[in-house]
């Protein structure tokens, strides 16, 4: 292991908000070791060629947000009996551009300008104070992106590729924009302890959003206004944290508008996908109704108060006058308890709109770190998912997939080809 080194971290003197951005990025001070852990460019698996191979613990907080995008253009363009694992180098060019574009885009949304963060020499090795000095910026038209990644491919391919593509997210996202977003600012994006990217860096490369909380919209928790996801995302985000119950994951996240979910261990980050859309939808009415009800339930308890009746029913835009208000408070508070339950609300309003999950689909893993996998050979592990018909949740505590899987699915089952259960660490 290198020396644990700590110094001042430098940039180029004429751009403060990058400087600004690297503290955000660090904090004060950059650990030569946590930061050669970040020093590699996205590199595909000899041995699966459209997967991302993770060399050192701490980068999955932007390689898996990479991998799933690469993904999603997998997905949406071949099916699952094509040979859609297949891709020589051009290829492997192609998908990672098309991925860098998606999640730079969506973290800059309307701004027309954006600003690459590279370096003029082709080096391998450097401290970071070499490294940050070297950095440079180069403005390019958001209309010309995708032609600008595939003329400059080796800026992701290369030694540091991950570390400019993340600094490229920021500083074209703007540091005014970040500051708003970032819960807490004293917090850096990368631990300057044991190198994992946090929450926030996690949800920018994930929905473009660099805010700390899984959960829908804005909350307001002791007084204080606390930033969710706005919107359906493109690609998902599950936790085993949930399942631990430190965090709740909102719908905008569990149902993104692909089948493809990062997923989150309490050390990494890996990536399950499927090629079935019936496990995803666009928000239905059904959607709105169960996300809306949420917000006069901030406690999670699966019900409201009997006061809270009128206002939801204005927020749905559903009848709510005093007469009609009365009459479905007495129907759906039967027992007079003051309290009405979400099922019973949703079955009197919204029973037809229901969207049911497929029994049967098939499902892939992907863990970027070849000491996770088989062999240390980094491949998807393909498993067949079963939804089962039970009332009774089967919590496993040595098979961490499934319990951060039944966060969305609780009643999941899947048999994994080879009886090889994937690792989410």
């Amino acid at each position: 292991m290198a020396e644990t080194t700590a110094t001042e971290s430098k940039t180029a003197p004429d751009d403060k908000e990058l400087e600004e951005i690297l503290k955000l990025t660090w904090g004060q001070q950059v650990r030569q070791d946590i930061f050669q852990r970040w020093t590699q460019g996205f590199c595909f698996s000899d041995d699966e060629p459209t997967a991302l191979v993770q060399f050192e613990g701490g980068p999955c907080a932007v390689l898996a947000p990479m991998q799933a995008y690469i993904v999603k253009y997998i997905v949406n363009n071949k099916s699952i009996d094509d040979d859609w694992k297949k891709a020589e180098f051009e290829e492997q060019n192609h998908l990672l551009c098309k991925a860098a574009c998606d999640i730079l885009c969506q973290a800059t949304d309307g701004c027309d300008i954006l600003k690459f963060v590279h370096i003029d020499d082709k080096v391998v090795c450097l401290e970071h104070s070499q490294f940050h000095s070297m950095l440079k910026i180069e403005l390019v038209n958001k209309d010309s992106i995708e032609t600008f990644f595939n003329d400059h491919i080796s800026f992701l391919r290369d030694t540091f590729g991950v570390l400019l593509f993340l600094y490229t997210v920021m500083r074209s996202k703007g540091l005014v924009k970040l500051k708003e977003e970032i819960c807490d600012l004293d917090v850096s994006l990368i631990d300057k302890e044991f190198g994992y990217g946090s929450q926030s860096l996690i949800n920018m490369m994930i929905t473009g959003q660099a805010v700390s909380n899984v959960f829908n919209n804005d909350q307001i928790v002791a007084g204080l206004k606390l930033q969710g996801i706005e919107k359906q995302s493109e690609v998902g985000f599950m936790t085993l944290l949930e399942h631990l119950r430190y965090c709740q994951v909102g719908t905008y996240l569990k149902n993104p508008c692909n089948p493809i979910w990062v997923l989150g261990s309490d050390t990494h980050l890996t990536v399950l996908f499927s090629f079935d859309q019936n496990l995803v939808s666009k928000e239905t009415q059904a959607d709105i109704a169960r996300r809306t009800f949420k917000l006069f339930d901030q406690d999670g308890n699966n019900f409201i108060s009997t006061q809270h009746l009128k206002p939801l029913l204005e927020k749905l835009d559903l009848v709510s006058d005093d007469e009609y208000v009365n009459l479905m408070s007495t129907k759906l508070d039967s027992e007079g308890l003051g309290i009405i339950l979400m099922p019973s609300f949703m079955e009197e309003f919204f029973s037809e709109q229901e969207t049911r999950t497929p029994d049967v689909f098939v499902v892939f893993h992907y863990n970027g770190q070849p000491r996770s996998n088989s062999n240390s050979k980094v491949t998807y592990l393909e498993g067949n998912a079963i939804i089962q018909e039970s009332d009774v949740i089967c919590i496993s505590e040595d098979n961490n997939l499934q319990s951060c899987l039944q966060s969305k699915w609780p009643y999941i089952e899947i048999q994994w080809k080879g009886n090889v259960t994937p690792s989410i660490n």
